[in-house]
């Protein structure tokens, strides 16, 4: 089964184009293969961030303010 991919221009900063071009000759992997994992790796996190605001968004929101107050009656600060 062939993958079909979409090509896209990406300008890098001459340093990290350099730190890519060393890691695709040391795991002989592509730029491009290199690049696509890491953007799956930060998508997924994003997914996972996005789940866990959803299942915190029923929590009780508290102010700025009020908390400070809290801590302050605790002792805390």
């Amino acid at each position: 089964m062939t993958t079909l991919m979409k090509r896209a221009t990406v300008y890098f900063d001459p340093a990290i184009h350099r730190v890519l071009k060393v890691k695709a000759a040391e795991t002989e992997q592509s730029i491009s293969d290199i690049v696509n994992e890491a953007l799956r790796h930060e998508l997924a996190e994003d997914q996972e961030d996005l789940a866990v605001f959803a299942q915190r968004a029923k929590e009780p929101v508290i102010s700025y303010e009020i908390l400070l107050k809290k801590l302050k009656a605790d002792g805390k600060i």
